[in-house]
């Protein structure tokens, strides 16, 4: 395999954690419907064991969602591939708003994707060892922030594609307009019953397509420093 850097060789693991077992998940992830190569080739370099507690990284390439405290979770693989994939079906993008930096592994797969991420995240812990663990990858197209997420990002708006890994009570008219036109946003939306949603912009109004029943953590208000 090539890797984008030195940095990602030094991590790849052994035994649960191994090149090997990963090549497992991103298999398995191609049996249930991931097909963008980019995507694929992505999931394959990023060691995901690496943004999860050392307890849990024999569970790191399962594909499930994993506590990383503050009651947040990694996202699963599969959730992390699906929503990927669909931000960058229409082409390519240069410019992503993240909300939710979490572990920040999600983060990872899009800045080897994408030109610029600007990653959001409301608990400053989180961001911070998110930000650690990156930088140990040695990834330097990543922006952070400590802020609320329904606030979007609006200093560096437009956005070409916005993602987020917290679900609100409905969608939050400030990350709708800091969407280019063209550009693609995709979240979960709901409470006890979620579903994953992508909005399309275009200039004669938003496409609005429900792709998968979910379960994320609920969006909150505020920041905790």
């Amino acid at each position: 395999m090539q890797y984008p850097n030195a940095a990602f060789a030094k991590y790849q693991g052994v035994g649960m954690t191994s090149q090997r077992t990963r090549n497992r998940m991103v298999n398995a992830l191609i049996e249930q419907g991931i097909e963008h190569p980019q995507v694929i080739e992505a999931l394959r370099q990023v060691p995901r064991h690496l943004f999860l507690d050392e307890a849990l990284a024999s569970r790191s390439y399962e594909n499930t969602a994993l506590p990383i405290g503050y009651g947040q979770t990694i996202s699963q693989p599969w959730v992390v591939a699906k929503m990927t994939q669909w931000l960058l079906e229409a082409g390519s993008v240069s410019r992503v708003l993240e909300i939710g930096t979490g572990s920040g592994y999600q983060t990872a797969i899009l800045a080897l994707l994408v030109d610029h991420v600007y990653t959001v995240e409301r608990i400053m812990p989180l961001s911070e060892k998110a930000r650690q663990t990156l930088s140990s990858l040695q990834l330097d197209n990543i922006e952070y922030a400590i802020s609320d997420g329904h606030w979007g990002w609006a200093e560096r708006a437009p956005f070409d594609a916005i993602i987020s890994a917290a679900s609100p009570d409905e969608l939050p008219p400030e990350l709708l307009e800091q969407l280019k036109v063209g550009g693609r946003l995709i979240l979960p939306i709901g409470n006890e019953r979620q579903g994953l949603y992508g909005y399309e912009k275009t200039l004669s109004g938003v496409r609005k397509t429900k792709l998968a029943d979910v379960l994320f953590v609920p969006m909150k208000q505020g920041v905790e420093v």
